[in-house]
């Protein structure tokens, strides 16, 4: 029976873990932190309940997939709450509530866009066929230059709109800039501007209109919790407060992990669910790595960063959506505030969380948990944040209090923590990019790290720093494609 061990149990090591535990693998996982999850972890203040990342579910067929490959049905372990509308979109002089619904969704459109609803139809239509045969492409693994030449790839190429921005492609349906924002601000998911991410991820609202997102009563941490859970069920161990502090490397290969208290583990391969960058520069030993190498990853482009803030507040908001969107008065001045001028704007586009108005366990009768991301910068920018941090915060306050229902906050907070990108880059994080690194086309699929690490060998790559993106989805995906690699190597005849 081989060893396997996986540093960190993030959503894609958890994925690893449970689905090789399943198929007879000796699993270890050894995680820095007191709890499983990684970005993906619950953040606990009080009485109060927080996501520290990710706060909906989309594609949720890819994690039913992750759970079957495991011997489990995830709907008999999680309690899965679509809903509809999906989020609230807050522009300057009017708000629109997205849904899933078609016919509910062009109302929408025509009350808000007059004239533009019959965009919709068009968008679906055609968007349906581009994502059959890209997602068939994320599947997939991209080991060596050979794999663009396969079938799948090839006939997919046509449905890859290159050289052109998600939102300059967003004008073949519609024309209002606004609308097009209201389908594109999805590329903050990968932690870039609408006006650079790439026209290959207009997959991303498709998905959301055609699958809808699902919250999950206990927070999405609940569903790291459970992997956790499955994994040691099949057998895997987990480890927390167990830091790995390095690679054992002997020739090239990866022979295992050195811990921070010493003691070594043997495995015959190792699944890197670190973060990319920051597991390249300290998890390798020195003078190792070449095309990663530490000044190499410097050159490389990383996404935005997030401030955030987590409110355990004294009362409910009844008025205020479960998800909500807040576009900043002039949204491209702001975002490129954000990826060009590395500055922060007076001018803030955000998002704000009322989960607590779907789910009563995430904080005590009459109160609320509070959720409020705000794309900054990330850290290669420069931004002294002990200097910004209280400033800042006063400013995302002062935001909510005019732009949405909630009104001030202050009045109301019990319990309260921020989270800055310096933070983020303390913990782990590479210059605090929360979404790794960007998905420009010469970071993706065989151009992206590899999920079988092409530096180092017995070594696999999960996470958002790889093939095939950041998301939870794609993350899931990521730990399932490590997973079949490894054993489909095992099942090849020396």
């Amino acid at each position: 029976m081989k060893k396997i061990a996986i540093v960190g149990a993030g959503p894609g090591g958890l994925t690893a873990a449970m689905v090789l535990a399943k198929r007879g693998y000796e699993v270890e996982v050894f995680e820095k932190e007191s709890v499983v999850g990684g970005r993906n972890a619950e953040l606990r203040l009080g009485d109060f309940r927080f996501d520290i990342g990710p706060t909906f579910l989309m594609m949720k067929f890819v994690l039913d997939k992750a759970f079957k490959e495991a011997g489990v049905d995830g709907d008999k372990l999680l309690d899965f709450r679509r809903l509809d509308p999906m989020y609230r979109l807050i522009f300057e002089k009017f708000s629109m509530d997205v849904s899933s619904d078609s016919e509910q969704m062009k109302r929408e459109i025509a009350r808000c866009f007059p004239g533009e609803e019959d965009g919709l139809e068009l968008f679906m239509q055609a968007e349906e066929k581009r994502f059959q045969h890209i997602y068939a492409c994320l599947e997939k693994d991209y080991s060596s230059i050979a794999d663009f030449f396969k079938p799948t790839f090839l006939r997919a190429l046509r449905y890859i709109p290159f050289g052109r921005s998600i939102f300059d492609y967003l004008g073949n349906y519609f024309n209002s800039e606004k609308l097009r924002l209201a389908f594109t601000f999805q590329s903050k998911y990968l932690g870039m501007s609408a006006w650079e991410c790439p026209g290959f991820f207009v997959i991303l609202p498709y998905i959301e209109h055609a699958f809808g997102i699902f919250h999950v009563q206990g927070g999405l941490s609940e569903i790291s919790r459970v992997m956790a859970e499955v994994a040691e069920r099949n057998g895997a161990k987990i480890h927390l407060n167990a830091k790995v502090e390095e690679l054992i490397l002997v020739r090239g290969a990866v022979k295992g992990v050195r811990l921070e208290d010493g003691r070594e583990v043997l495995a015959d391969e190792t699944i890197l669910n670190a973060d990319f960058a920051h597991a390249m520069e300290t998890l390798v030993p020195k003078g190792v790595l070449k095309k990663y190498a530490p000044e190499k990853l410097k050159k490389l482009k990383y996404s935005c960063s997030t401030f955030m803030l987590y409110l355990g507040l004294n009362k409910t908001f009844d008025d205020l959506p479960h998800h909500n969107i807040i576009f900043a008065k002039d949204y491209r001045e702001n975002t490129e505030d954000i990826f060009k001028r590395l500055k922060l704007s007076e001018d803030i586009s955000f998002y704000v969380r009322n989960a607590s108005l779907t789910d009563e366990s995430l904080a005590p009768k009459g109160k609320s948990a509070i959720y409020v991301l705000v794309p900054v910068p990330n850290q290669g920018s420069g931004i002294d944040w002990e200097k910004e941090k209280a400033g800042f915060r006063e400013m995302v306050l002062d935001a909510i209090a005019t732009r949405t229902s909630a009104g001030d906050l202050r009045p109301h907070i019990e319990v309260e923590r921020v989270i800055t990108p310096a933070a983020w880059a303390s913990s782990g994080v590479y210059q605090g990019a929360t979404f790794n690194l960007a998905h420009t086309m010469t970071q993706m699929l065989y151009f992206r790290p590899r999920n079988k690490f092409e530096e180092l060998d017995n070594c696999y790559l999960v996470g958002g720093g790889t093939h095939p993106g950041s998301g939870l989805p794609t993350i899931y995906h990521s730990g399932l494609i490590a997973a079949n690699m490894i054993t489909e190597r095992d099942r090849k005849p020396e």
